[in-house]
């Protein structure tokens, strides 16, 4: 017997040779489930690479603009969100409330990951009687397509959704890269806009904390943008998304070589669907054209030119943080390692200098933190997207209305409910001083960073590009993309190109149905025991992630000098007054 403390009930027996078996046998079957699923991702894959990759949006939507038609052609379309299931929106619709676009990312995947399930920020907005909009993207960037191109296309979706709307001015939802977009169409094109919401948006690209924000290191530990663009010129013109979904699973291969596969080893019935709806746009890639990654890359995230001020995208417009009037709304997360709280607030001390700074900018600034939720789960998960979206849509009349500076928006939920109506929950904005946001400024290594990019990226250009577009051609890039390493480790599990894999799929039929009539014979100690075993390897490859990323630190020290010092000062910008024409700016 098993020797329990005194007063915690009777003993657990050890398990015997039929626990042993039984135990064995589940695994076993498990195993051949767990592949099973596997194989059903592997064809997912194929499929949807046949298909020209269709995005996973489950809203039902009418197209309203396609910019691959305009003047200046971009891989962009506009969608009016007209329902869901059995249900429309114009049965919620309320003509008081002003018209909500959604910008998702374009980082590597495909649109509408935030809108695959009821419980999203377009479902809650759509039953808040809002008029939902979404911008959608294609595969494939136009010929030649630059950043100018995106920005002016969303500009044009922005007036013609307020153009159906009474001149309203739209409120834009950013998620992630969608933030920073929503960002630069504010800053770069006059028009009526309403609040801009960002969700896990980096802004402040130097930002993070040394030994748990490894990704701000890639660009010097990779020699600046020149291998961006080599790997743009060999793909003929396109970047594949591949490479940046690749630069993700590496920032934590504890989870994309192990963790994200346990659920659904440990119940492979349950976790199927869940498993492949994730996976269908984990796994489609999306590309983006030589011209967007390298501007994207050099100046954004290796220059940090919109947080110093200096952004210029080719056109000889200047964007400038300051020169923002719509309120924003800033929700990050304590628990997000892509985009820490660092890299979406620590931008603001930077560009204001002080609480007086912003407040003479006439800007309110209004930001969310949650304590744990990681990157996606900012707007994809259901329980957030049913209250801190649901509260955030509802506070945006009282965000207007706050006076110029900044603020903590605290939810009181006593009820603990994510589905409670107000006043079952209230919401507060505490004024806070922007002195008193503690987010170190970057190191002055940074700023050396930005200046061997600019360095190996002329040499690049001058000496290697040349070669590299001559040898180029789209047969050569097509096949480059089928052999990348993040679709191989997928579709080479089909049966198309493994045939041993119907018989994996003959036996998992076979025991879908003998499971689903067998009744449960799992020991709990044999479950314990396998779960504290699979947690080992865990937390072995946690410990190897920590060692690597430490190295990255010290080399990155070594070959940058370290991380004392300070960046250089942001330049000066005079802010004009509200209402009053675009402000004068001086160096």
């Amino acid at each position: 017997m098993t020797a329990n403390p005194a007063g915690t009930g009777p003993a657990t027996p050890p398990p015997g040779p039929a626990d042993l078996a039984g135990h064995a046998i589940d695994a076993w079957q498990r195993a051949i489930l767990f592949w099973d699923v596997l194989r059903e991702r592997a064809n997912d894959v194929l499929d949807q690479m046949s298909a020209g990759m269709p995005d996973i949006l489950a809203f039902r939507h009418e197209t309203l603009l396609d910019a691959r038609r305009f003047p200046r052609p971009a891989n962009y379309a506009l969608l009016r969100i007209t329902g869901y299931g059995e249900d429309e929106a114009e049965h919620c619709l309320d003509p008081a409330k002003p018209p909500l676009i959604v910008i998702d990312p374009r980082a590597g995947h495909g649109p509408g990951i935030g809108g695959t399930r009821r419980d999203s920020e377009l479902g809650i907005a759509l039953h808040e009687g809002y008029p939902v909009y979404f911008v959608t993207f294609f595969p494939a960037p136009c010929p030649g397509q630059t950043l100018i191109d995106v920005l002016h296309a969303m500009r044009r979706f922005v007036d013609a959704v307020a153009a159906r709307h009474a001149g309203r001015a739209p409120i834009l939802y950013g998620n992630c890269q969608g933030g920073w977009a929503a960002m630069l169409v504010a800053l770069h094109c006059e028009g009526p806009l309403g609040p801009i919401v960002l969700n896990g948006s980096p802004l402040s690209y130097w930002s993070g904390e040394p030994g748990v924000n490894p990704m701000r290191l890639a660009g010097g530990l990779s020699g600046g943008v020149w291998p961006v663009r080599l790997l743009a010129d060999l793909g003929a013109g396109q970047f594949d998304g591949a490479w940046l979904v690749q630069n993700f699973e590496a920032l934590k291969p504890e989870n994309a070589l192990w963790e994200k596969y346990l659920p659904l080893f440990l119940d492979p019935e349950g976790e199927r669907e869940r498993f492949l709806t994730f996976e269908r746009w984990w796994n489609a890639f999306y590309a983006l054209s030589a011209e967007e990654i390298t501007t994207i890359i050099r100046q954004l995230f290796i220059g940090n030119d919109l947080e110093r001020g200096v952004l210029d995208l080719g056109d000889g417009t200047r964007l400038d943080l300051q020169t923002l009037r719509s309120p924003l709304v800033v929700f990050a997360s304590e628990g997000d390692n892509i985009t820490p709280p660092h890299q979406a607030l620590g931008w603001i001390a930077r560009v204001y200098g002080d609480t007086d700074g912003l407040k003479r900018a006439g800007q309110r600034i209004v930001y969310l933190l949650n304590p744990k939720v990681g990157h996606l789960g900012i707007f994809v998960s259901a329980a957030v997207a049913r209250f801190e979206h649901r509260a955030i849509l509802e506070a945006l009349d009282d965000v207007a209305r706050l006076a110029p500076g900044l603020y903590e928006m605290t939810i009181d939920n006593p009820t603990g409910d994510p589905d409670c109506r107000r006043p079952q929950y209230g919401v507060a904005f505490a004024e806070r001083r922007v002195e008193d946001l503690h987010f170190e400024p970057p190191p002055a290594a940074f700023e050396r960073v930005r200046q061997v990019s600019a360095w190996s990226d002329a040499i690049y250009g001058a000496f290697v590009a040349p070669w590299m577009r001559a040898m180029a051609n789209p047969a050569a890039a097509a096949m480059a993309r089928w052999m990348h390493p993040m679709r191989t480790s997928r579709y080479l599990l089909s049966e198309r190109f493994a045939p041993w894999m119907r018989g994996v799929a003959l036996v998992a039929d076979a025991l879908r149905a003998t499971r689903a009539s067998a009744p449960s014979t799992q020991s709990p100690a044999l479950e314990s025991a396998e779960r504290d075993a699979l947690a080992v390897v865990t937390r072995n490859l946690k410990a190897a992630r920590e060692v690597r990323d430490g190295w990255q630190e010290v080399l990155f020290r070594a070959l940058y000098g370290g991380v004392e010092g300070r960046a250089p000062e942001r330049e000066v910008v005079t802010v004009r007054e509200p209402g009053s024409p675009r402000a004068s700016r001086a160096a």
